[in-house]
């Protein structure tokens, strides 16, 4: 584990180093991991377990990946929020001397959160942080554990943290734009929410029926076929403003209920997502903003573990994850992501730096 740490340490280390980003395999002793970090990485260090990563070699599965940012017109400040019970007097905290960092300075800003996968705190903690910083662009991803569901960690001077986020300011003069990509299309097939349970993420009645009766019989199949495969292929999407968010199943409840990988309320229409070409769409999203703001020094990303399992199933895995590589993504597979003021699923949000 250590010579891991040090091998990427000897990769990423560069004269100047403003953070490191790192994105590592629940599978190692995490205490030796912080250590580990502590010791080799230099600058601010962020990171989180995961359920992948993404490096210069596309999707990787397991062991440890990073980068390093090393640049005069970079400023990288984290904040460690624990534990998310207490985050509303924390997100006060943080926000107040947040604003009075960007008062004193006329770079651009924004934000990356890392928070536990498993925390089910995700809206209320990026809605916060978004609705206090006004302006301040976030994109963030929540920490896995190669699907395992059972404990997810964040990184913070020295050591791994459950049931916390770590927020980082990044103030900078390079160019940079903050981008939510789906490769899903809504459909005219469209649903009501008419029982749930937003706090434990559990739709009980869709359109009046049974949730799992009901979105097996739009997406034209049994209940009793209902698996990871026809949910990620056949996500619910919710329409906020002028664009369209995705929203993923879990899995089927033994009592006809559906487990969201969001927050559902009673009374949201819904509809049915459609997938197009994922390798077309990111080439294209992926080209328009190159465009806009230059070639990519780095992207840091956060990619949803279904949108590679979905990859995984019809093979443009490896395509998609040597896009991803030679437009120099870094960042992991998630269990959900954050785009400014929203928690999404089946996503991959990010930030394109240039310069």
């Amino acid at each position: 584990m250590y010579d891991a740490v040090r091998d990427l340490a000897d990769q990423i280390r560069q004269p100047n180093t403003r953070v490191s980003l790192v994105f590592f395999s629940d599978e190692y002793d995490l205490r030796e991991l912080g250590r580990a970090l502590q010791a080799h990485l230099t600058g601010p260090v962020i990171g989180c377990t995961t359920a992948g990563q993404l490096s210069q070699t596309g999707f990787q599965r397991g062991g440890i990946a990073g980068a390093s940012l090393a640049s005069d017109e970079l400023t990288v400040v984290p904040y460690l929020i624990h534990p998310l019970a207490a985050q509303t007097d924390q997100v006060g905290r943080i926000t107040a001397e947040i604003q009075g960092l960007l008062s004193d300075d006329e770079r651009s800003a924004f934000g990356l959160l890392l928070i536990d996968g498993l925390s089910m705190q995700e809206e209320s903690l990026i809605s916060s942080l978004y609705m206090s910083l006004g302006a301040v662009p976030i994109i963030g991803g929540s920490a896995g554990d190669s699907l395992k569901f059972k404990q997810t960690f964040v990184y913070y001077d020295g050591k791994l943290f459950q049931d916390a986020a770590v927020f980082s300011l990044f103030l900078t003069t390079l160019p940079f734009q903050a981008f939510k990509h789906q490769h899903f299309h809504p459909t005219a097939t469209r649903l009501v929410v008419t029982a749930a349970d937003p706090a434990r993420r559990l739709v009980m009645e869709i359109n009046g029926e049974p949730a799992a009766n009901a979105y097996a019989e739009l997406v034209g199949t049994n209940v009793d076929k209902l698996d990871s495969s026809v949910f990620s292929s056949n996500p619910l999407m919710l329409r906020i403003g002028d664009d369209y968010y995705v929203r993923s199943v879990s899995h089927a409840e033994p009592d006809g209920s559906l487990k969201f990988f969001c927050a559902i309320d009673v009374g949201l229409v819904l509809t049915i997502g459609q997938g197009g070409s994922a390798f077309e769409r990111l080439d294209q999203d992926l080209e328009k903003m190159k465009q806009e703001v230059g070639e990519p020094r780095i992207i840091i990303g956060c990619d949803c573990i279904l949108r590679r399992l979905e990859m995984e199933q019809h093979g443009s895995d490896g395509s998609i994850g040597q896009l991803m590589a030679r437009n120099k993504v870094v960042g992991f597979s998630t269990y959900g992501e954050q785009f400014n003021s929203v928690h999404v699923n089946q996503t991959f949000t990010g930030i394109i730096i240039a310069g």
